[in-house]
């Protein structure tokens, strides 16, 4: 019953904190919550979670602050999260529905957590390594030249042009077309290897649902070397942020704000960090301070979700202070995790 109790005081204390970015005392805690048991108990509580290394005193006054763990126990122990408001899920839906392409997705998605949030929103681009294949078209574009156009269930759209060493007639690019098509529409593109000598023995063989002409077997192989070598890309790993001015506008940090926007301008990092994220088993992760392991970002917190149909192919999320409306935040997240996912599968 005690450690109950004391939760309900280390929720308060964020709550309050959060809401005045003041120092919370026992006899705000008193005035402002119903907790059922007098100042003095209050006080011995806060007394407990200090010892605990859940609050802290930033100066000699009667307030404490939540601390990195203090956060992380009232993040652990939330019970629910907030929902959004109808309006709120009419925007995004709408917002989301009215894209035209991937490009456009990833824009509003952004655009949106930074507007719901106040944050800074980080956008990561569908991989195409954990992407489920939706098409592959082929196109003769002249003499001894092919183009090959990998399609994503996400709507990443990469494409080649082969230079090749014979000529190819168009019977021979619709067979492989068709083939590969047949072969491994929805499979994750990390896969295709599972198919890949499947493929290129049924068409030495001619077996299968078209039949094998001259020269076949080479443009098989050829079509999916150039598939292998766009999936090896390191270029296809981007990160697209948004709302910087949110995070300027704070008054939260104690050092300078400019080493925490130079990270958030660093590609490599938000992609190691999400990257570490996407490890958690929670449908929404939060790295609270010096759980970043990144010293730039010590005093921020960063909340995260996957998105794409079946398994996650990319993360969304906000980066912000440590004193943040996590319910909230997290809510926001999440729900525009879920409207992403729905619109791509679409």
């Amino acid at each position: 019953m005690g450690e109950d109790r004391r939760l309900d005081v280390l929720r308060a204390i964020v709550e309050d904190y959060v809401a005045t970015r003041e120092p919370v005392g026992s006899r705000a805690l008193t005035e402002r919550h119903h907790l059922g048991v007098s100042p003095a108990t209050i006080r011995n509580d806060m007394a407990a979670l200090e010892e605990a290394g859940l609050i802290v005193a930033p100066h000699t006054s009667a307030g404490r602050v939540p601390t990195d763990k203090g956060y992380r126990t009232f993040v652990d122990h939330l019970s629910q999260v907030r929902a959004l408001s109808a309006a709120e899920r009419r925007a995004i839906s709408t917002l989301l529905a009215q894209a035209v392409d991937l490009d456009d997705v990833v824009d509003r998605a952004v655009r949106l957590i930074a507007q719901l949030t106040h944050q800074v929103a980080v956008v990561q681009y569908p991989s195409l390594r954990r992407s489920a294949l939706r098409h592959v078209e082929l196109v003769s574009v002249g003499e001894r030249r092919l183009l090959v156009v990998i399609i994503t269930a996400t709507g990443r759209v990469e494409q080649r042009t082969l230079d090749l060493a014979e000529d190819v007639d168009d019977a021979a690019v619709a067979r492989l077309r068709l083939r590969l098509n047949a072969a491994a529409v929805g499979l994750r593109l990390s896969d295709l290897d599972r198919v890949r000598q499947q493929l290129v023995e049924q068409v030495s063989a001619g077996t299968g649902t078209a039949p094998t002409g001259a020269g076949d077997t080479d443009l098989v192989r050829t079509v999916l070397d150039a598939i292998a070598e766009t999936l090896a890309q390191e270029s296809e790993e981007r990160v697209v942020v948004a709302g910087t001015a949110n995070l300027a506008r704070s008054a939260d940090f104690a050092r300078s704000i400019s080493p925490v926007l130079e990270a958030l301008e660093e590609q490599v990092v938000l992609l190691r960090l999400l990257t570490e994220m996407a490890e958690d088993e929670a449908a929404v992760a939060v790295r609270i301070g010096r759980e970043n392991r990144y010293e730039p970002l010590v005093e921020t917190s960063i909340v995260s979700s996957g998105y794409g149909d079946g398994a996650a192919v990319a993360r969304i999320g906000a980066v912000g202070p440590l004193r943040q409306d996590y319910p909230g935040t997290i809510a926001a997240v999440r729900a525009v995790a879920r409207y992403l996912t729905r619109i791509l599968a679409g």
